[in-house]
């Protein structure tokens, strides 16, 4: 029996908009099965895909290939009118799995499938489209797929997928992982409170629940507990970001390279200085660490601007702005994006720490946009910055980790949340 599809009580739509961001900018992994299905549909190399090749090895081993691109990154079953010729020619059914499902991710969270979207994609961003409990019987298709692409079967428990570890060993069950992301919830819908103090009192939490070792409560010791430290966090969060201080000389440092990592664009039509070598991108590591001057242009999209100038407050944010940030950070938690499976294997709080870090990597970049209202600014920042939250694997590795690490034992994180949201 398939797990169901859960729909967080979030407003987000959802449709595709024919942008071919998604057919430009990424790499599509597809199986040995779809490779041999789309090579039976009798595509002419020469005719249709350029004099290209349509598949590329990836991974020998597991059976995986990807889509071949052309000298300016798009996907050479990419029309000249920005349409996918598989598409167009077979239908929709005969794309490879992960055109498909993009941008939806799906998370096995306990007995059901978190839906999650990448705000990567400008339409989701943008909120444009169908509610998202309009794609249910594709989703449920997805779902199917996946846990059989995966080799994902039901447990005792009835879940695929143990829980995330949320802090060390020995780990909690999933009904108490659903608990703590229940109340990270609760923290995130309260609109009595501008989204950053949201998250900064998710912080608050984390810090408090760290030491814990959870899995000597049971489940009514664990609900008394988390009423509790939901008070305290109330309490002991200042409501005025500028009471917190100024994050310190190496939170700022930290906070750039951050920013550099969260903003670079590989590969695309927007790719940015890591395509012009080693060497300049050990100038740009430089200019990130010193904080002076022209931010290096990490990635096109991002407009020439100073270090000094995305420094300069731009005061409280507008409703409209609110809204978009409330809708990005009630999916990437409620669907589990930020930890596990979904994110390198990252336990529970450290996953979500990272997450958080992206509010005033978003805040700090959207200050560059500043020909825009500010809710079109953050929708910029947002569809540069979530390309990697869950994707990008240098964001789990042990540097980078420790320095994520550093930040929030030293409570910059939230310092860095206040500063930017001035």
């Amino acid at each position: 029996m398939a797990l169901p599809i859960y729909h967080l009580p979030v407003v987000q739509n959802w449709d595709c908009h024919v942008c071919g961001t998604c057919c430009q900018e990424y790499r599509v992994t597809v199986t040995e099965e779809e490779k041999q299905r789309i090579e039976a549909q009798g595509w002419d190399r020469e005719k249709d895909l350029g004099g290209r090749e349509p598949f590329l090895p990836h991974d020998k081993k597991r059976g995986l290939y990807i889509l071949n691109h052309r000298d300016d990154d798009s996907c050479v079953f990419l029309s000249d009118k920005g349409r996918c010729r598989i598409h167009e020619r077979f239908g929709y059914a005969t794309k490879p799995l992960a055109c498909r499902l993009f941008p939806f991710v799906l998370v096995p969270v306990a007995d059901e499938w978190r839906v999650g979207l990448r705000f990567a994609c400008p339409s989701a961003a943008g909120n444009k489209g169908r509610a998202l409990s309009a794609h249910n019987s594709s989703l449920a298709e997805f779902a199917a797929r996946l846990a059989e692409r995966e080799g994902l079967t039901r447990r005792p428990d009835g879940s695929l997928t143990p829980p995330p570890i949320v802090e060390r060993r020995p780990n909690v069950e999933w009904s108490d992982v659903l608990r703590l992301l229940d109340m990270l919830l609760a923290f995130l819908h309260n609109r009595r409170d501008p989204v950053e103090r949201r998250l900064r009192k998710c912080l608050t939490l984390a810090e408090a629940m760290r030491p814990l070792r959870l899995h000597r409560l049971d489940g009514k010791q664990l609900r008394d507990l988390l009423d509790i430290l939901a008070g305290t966090a109330e309490q002991e969060t200042p409501a005025n970001p500028l009471l917190l201080p100024r994050p310190s000389w190496v939170g700022r440092v930290l906070f750039r390279q951050a920013a550099a990592l969260f903003t670079r664009k590989d590969h695309g039509p927007k790719r940015g200085l890591p395509g012009h070598g080693r060497i300049a991108l050990f100038r740009a590591a430089c200019r990130f660490t010193r904080g002076r001057g022209r931010v290096p242009r990490m990635h096109q999209h991002i407009p020439p601007v100073t270090f000094e100038e995305l420094e300069t407050p731009r005061g409280p944010l507008p409703s409209e702005a609110e809204e978009v940030l409330e809708r990005y950070y009630i999916l990437k938690v409620g669907s589990l994006q930020f930890c596990g499976a979904a994110s390198f294997g990252l336990p529970f709080w450290e996953g979500f720490e990272s997450l958080a870090l992206t509010l005033p990597i978003v805040l700090w970049l959207a200050r560059a946009f500043r020909d825009r209202p500010r809710h079109e600014a953050i929708i910029e920042a947002l569809t540069i910055v979530d390309d990697h939250v869950g994707f990008n694997p240098v964001l789990a590795t042990r540097r980078q980790r420790l320095s994520f690490r550093i930040l929030t034992r030293r409570g910059e994180l939230a310092r860095l949340i206040a500063w930017y949201s001035r």
